[in-house]
């Protein structure tokens, strides 16, 4: 493995730390700081792995962090943020294919695709005003993240969605299921 190879992964292990640890918060804002975190993490190892998609979605990852973290001062719940993130992700998808020369073939096609459609999902739960919600949506999404991992041989990566989905279940029956059960033992 070169040196820059092990450099990315290392940073990837990080990211995955900080990512694994943002959907054990209580509150979505420091839901968001954890995830700004991993995003620029991620962004760094993606870029030095040669996965130009993940790095470019990880970066408007770090912006719509940003924005998420200060939500009133944005109104980050307005559609019109929505609809300016996937415009994002989808011409990010676009780029890839022409200006950074990725061949469209079918597999490509259908790879590149995964992480885009990941970042919408994950989008779309931001919208919510609870940590519980981006746990909901975030275990659909971080399965598209893994196939993209596998294919890019992104071992923290690799290891951080698989994390992730163990973490959000984790987070799930500790911070969702249990309120609930608990709500109807108080009845």
């Amino acid at each position: 493995m070169a040196e820059i190879e092990i450099i990315a992964q290392i940073i990837g292990i990080f990211a995955m730390i900080a990512n694994c640890l943002s959907y054990q918060q209580k509150k979505d804002t420091t839901l968001f700081v954890f995830q700004l975190v991993g995003s620029s993490l991620f962004a760094v190892n993606y870029f030095l792995l040669g996965a130009l998609s993940g790095a470019i979605l990880n970066i408007v990852a770090v912006i719509r962090a940003l924005i998420f973290i200060k939500k009133d001062k944005f109104n980050a719940r307005h559609p019109a943020w929505l609809v300016a993130f996937i415009a994002l992700y989808i011409t990010s998808y676009i780029l890839i294919f022409t200006v950074f020369g990725k061949e469209p073939t079918v597999p490509n096609l259908i790879i590149e695709l995964l992480p885009v459609l990941a970042m919408i999902i994950a989008n779309v739960s931001f919208r919510y005003a609870d940590a519980k919600m981006v746990r909901r949506f975030g275990i659909f999404a971080s399965p598209l993240w893994l196939t993209y991992n596998i294919v890019n041989v992104a071992i923290g990566a690799i290891i951080c969605e698989t994390l992730n989905i163990f973490s959000i279940i984790i987070g799930m029956f500790r911070l969702d299921f249990k309120k609930r059960k608990d709500t109807k033992s108080d009845k």
